[in-house]
């Protein structure tokens, strides 16, 4: 599956953007990396296609986004939705939230990722 997912020509884009990474997505990774979230394993900027994801769960095919301010400049909107779009063609769900989300309510966003995990889990979501 390499010819969709971290793909290696996106490789550095993927590291340069771990390398980099807004306070927001830096405060969600603490929460979900080793496996702290009721033992899922979420990898963090991976790519499907030419696109790259912020967190990812292999497990579940649960894509976690958070939109800062990129995502609010014109024609952002339109290209977001073809992304997500083709990235759930994948069978791959998405939650996005927002930077002020991650800031003003950082439990609620867990608790949302929390619940998805549990109801995916529950419907027996292939790996």
């Amino acid at each position: 599956m390499t010819q969709y997912f971290n793909r290696p020509s996106e490789k550095e884009k993927r590291r340069l953007l771990r390398n980099n990474m807004p306070n927001a997505e830096t405060v969600i990774w603490t929460r979900l990396k080793g496996k702290q979230l009721l033992g899922y394993k979420f990898r963090r900027q991976y790519s499907v296609d030419r696109y790259i994801v912020d967190f990812y769960c292999p497990e579940l095919k649960l894509a976690v986004e958070i939109d800062g301010d990129s995502h609010y400049q014109k024609g952002s909107e339109d290209n977001d939705r073809r992304r997500q779009a083709f990235i759930e063609s994948f069978g791959i769900q998405f939650l996005r939230f927002t930077n002020e989300d991650v800031f003003k309510n950082l439990e609620g966003v867990i608790e949302t990722v929390r619940r998805t995990a549990l109801e995916m889990n529950s419907r027996g979501n292939p790996l």
